[in-house]
């Protein structure tokens, strides 16, 4: 069977492809930013670059495939998600059926078709109406929190647990839910492959059903913390926003509409999930922490929610020095081989820091932070490992050559566009050249403004830090 999943650079769907090529299908995966892809799976993925709101690119993807994964949604990327979900699932749903599609697979969220649902939870079931109105079967299951290292709603509990002895919380907190391990959820979509091409909603949960009070503190208890968690009534969702982006790394824009969905009870009522899939035994709660938090104490997630979100898409990439672009540039010789100064420049950022001045770095993270940016606490998906398209800190990793080059676009808040870029050239001698750029692109008189005002700094940074650098190659 040829697959198609679109989405597959986000958390799920990330996972996903890795998993149905160890099963022998022939996969291949349409994303708008297809150059995050590259090196991420097998030679034998295929990998299609194209929006899914793009009628033309989408119904290519589509042309030979048996079945496809709808992964995708855009409260990450616009205000519009909704009306954008809506009408990219539609489209979706009519393009599949045109090009003979037998089956879409579809992961939406957990919640009782007749309940007052938040405008989350909402789209999410709409997605599912406006993929069947295309007339292809599709199988759509409604999960829950999904526990795992690296979920957005794992990530949001373990940060406010980690970090605050004592939590006012507001009184969504004590809503029943019933999380579900991402494994459990990998498992699902992958056996509905072999189920018959026809219409049908599961509802998927795990073993234990839980308030989100009660999660905390069980997590808690896991981790040795001890911690007391108190119930106020006035905390409106977007103060408890707030809250969680100045405490955690998730912005308050991507968990507004998060929480406005915790006040939804989300448990499990239809069962059909459980004869429909005999093979499959959800986990409980205790056994989900413990393999997400494992998961940790290895090399990292496989992937994690900033994968996908707070991507802010920046036309035009780097493109090499233009006219008006500003620099900083630090350049060392050194007996160190490129390989070794590569290693140095590609473990930076995260629980590491940047070799000089850390403290300047989390000001700097701090003040981003207050003014609705991304700041540092996204930290870094692994410690060893980096590709394409990985959040590193207040950084995206645009282009990467192992062993030779990394740049990064900053996605902090600034008047204008910035790259910070490293580069280990070999030498005839068996040492390297080390060059390490910062490039900036100034928006109007503000942006001019901006850089010369931190030049000063650049001296206490960016020149430590490329002696460092070089220093521990």
């Amino acid at each position: 069977m040829r697959i198609l999943v679109t989405g597959a650079t986000g958390y799920i769907g990330g996972r996903l492809v890795p998993r149905l090529r160890e099963r022998g299908y022939d996969v291949r995966c349409l994303a708008r930013a297809a150059g995050r892809l590259v090196g991420r799976f097998d030679d034998g993925v295929e990998i299609v670059e194209g929006d899914i709101t793009d009628a033309a690119k989408v119904e290519a993807a589509l042309q030979g495939c048996d079945a496809a994964f709808y992964l995708v949604h855009s409260m990450g990327s616009t205000a519009a998600y909704v009306e954008t979900d809506r009408q990219a699932a539609k489209a979706f749903g009519l393009l599949a059926g045109r090009a003979g599609v037998k089956k879409i697979i579809y992961l939406g969220g957990l919640g009782a078709d007749d309940a007052v649902l938040s405008a989350h939870l909402r789209s999410r079931h709409e997605v599912g109406d406006m993929l069947r109105a295309g007339g292809v079967p599709v199988i759509e299951f409604r999960a829950a929190q999904i526990i795992g290292s690296g979920s957005v709603s794992f990530e949001m509990m373990r940060y406010l647990t980690e970090r605050l002895p004592v939590m006012i919380a507001p009184r969504w907190v004590v809503t029943r839910v019933q999380p579900i391990a991402v494994r459990d959820v990998l498992s699902y979509l992958i056996a509905a492959l072999a189920r018959p091409n026809q219409t049908h909603t599961y509802e998927i949960g795990g073993g234990d059903v839980m308030t989100y009070r009660e999660m905390m503190l069980r997590y808690a208890e896991i981790r040795g913390l001890n911690r007391r968690i108190v119930v106020v009534p006035y905390f409106t969702p977007q103060l408890s926003s707030y809250w969680v982006h100045i405490v955690t790394p998730i912005s308050a824009s991507i968990a507004q509409p998060l929480i406005r969905g915790l006040y939804n009870e989300v448990i499990v009522h239809e069962r059909s999930a459980v004869t429909d899939f005999p093979d499959i035994r959800p986990m409980d709660f205790d056994e989900a922490v413990a393999r997400a938090l494992d998961r940790y104490s290895t090399i990292g997630p496989e992937t994690t929610w900033f994968d996908a979100f707070d991507l802010r898409t920046i036309a035009g990439d780097f493109t090499g020095v233009k006219e008006g672009m500003l620099m900083d540039r630090r350049e060392r010789v050194t007996s160190a081989a490129p390989e070794r100064l590569a290693a140095v420049f590609s473990s930076l950022g995260g629980p590491r820091g940047w070799l000089a001045a850390d403290a300047l770095w989390r000001i700097r993270g701090w003040l981003d932070r207050l003014v609705g940016g991304v700041g540092l606490r996204r930290g870094r998906r692994s410690a060893t490992d980096l590709r394409v398209g990985d959040a590193i800190d207040f950084w995206r990793v645009e282009a990467y050559e192992p062993g030779r080059l990394l740049r990064l676009r900053a996605e902090m808040k600034l008047p204008g566009r910035a790259w910070l870029q490293f580069e280990a050239e070999g030498t005839a001698n068996g040492g390297s050249i080390f060059r390490q750029t910062a490039f900036f692109e100034p928006r109007g008189l503000l942006g001019n403004l901006y850089w010369y005002g931190v030049a000063p700094l650049h001296n206490v940074i960016f020149a430590r830090m490329a002696t460092r650098i070089v220093a521990e190659a």
